[in-house]
């Protein structure tokens, strides 16, 4: 043992579980609806970057809120 307190899940923490959507690729194996003539297989994957990074920044500062974090 380590002698680390041992960190407890929150419910906050499914929230990462989201961007697992992106592997369901029947869900956005299209070209329409175009974005500024970038097929949506594109730019679907490219939006999932920036919804990605907001979410693990909602649980960092969730985690560092309840004390729960690193």
């Amino acid at each position: 043992m380590s002698g680390r307190p041992r960190r407890r899940a929150r419910a906050y923490h499914l929230l990462l579980l989201v961007p697992l959507l992106v592997l369901w690729v029947p869900f956005y194996d299209r070209a329409e609806p175009a974005l500024a003539g970038v097929p949506f297989f594109y730019w679907f994957q490219t939006a999932w970057i920036a919804v990605t990074v907001l979410l693990i920044l909602i649980v960092y500062v969730l985690d560092r809120r309840t004390g729960s974090g690193p």
